[in-house]
């Protein structure tokens, strides 16, 4: 399985993430969902469409269109866990978003210095809880 950044910055890896991780992505950071999940966001220079074919192949489905604008596009199903209300605070999902919708430069890239300048997709991912029943 890959990693999405080098380990010194505490990136991932996709047996942390259960599921597959967009090659070339890069880990910009990870925030508290609440009930032992957290949202771990990555950034990538591919293309929303690029990356909506990539993740119907990781998870064996097809998602959701759950924005128009900006597009956001969200799997929960196929190889993901199982939503488990009493267990989790989200769906274990990975959610696209084309953030050059509108016109915009893309997304702010937090690495001081870093490249790209901006990440025209980002990638959220939501892992099931540590010992989770897989679907």
């Amino acid at each position: 399985m890959q990693q999405a950044a080098p380990a010194g910055d505490n990136a991932p890896t996709a047996s942390t993430l259960g599921v597959a991780l967009f090659p070339g992505a890069q880990f910009l950071g990870s925030y508290d969902a609440g009930r032992g999940q957290r949202y771990y966001l990555f950034g990538t220079t591919a293309s929303f469409a690029e990356l909506i074919g990539y993740y119907r192949t990781q998870t064996g489905e097809k998602g959701d269109l759950v924005f128009k604008d900006p597009p956001t596009h969200m799997f929960t199903g196929g190889t993901l866990a199982r939503f488990r209300d009493e267990t989790m605070a989200f769906p274990p999902s990975v959610t696209v978003k084309d953030w050059t919708s509108g016109g915009s430069a893309g997304y702010p890239n937090p690495k001081v210095g870093a490249q790209p300048q901006r990440f025209p997709t980002v990638i959220m991912i939501v892992p099931a809880p540590e010992g989770t029943p897989p679907r």
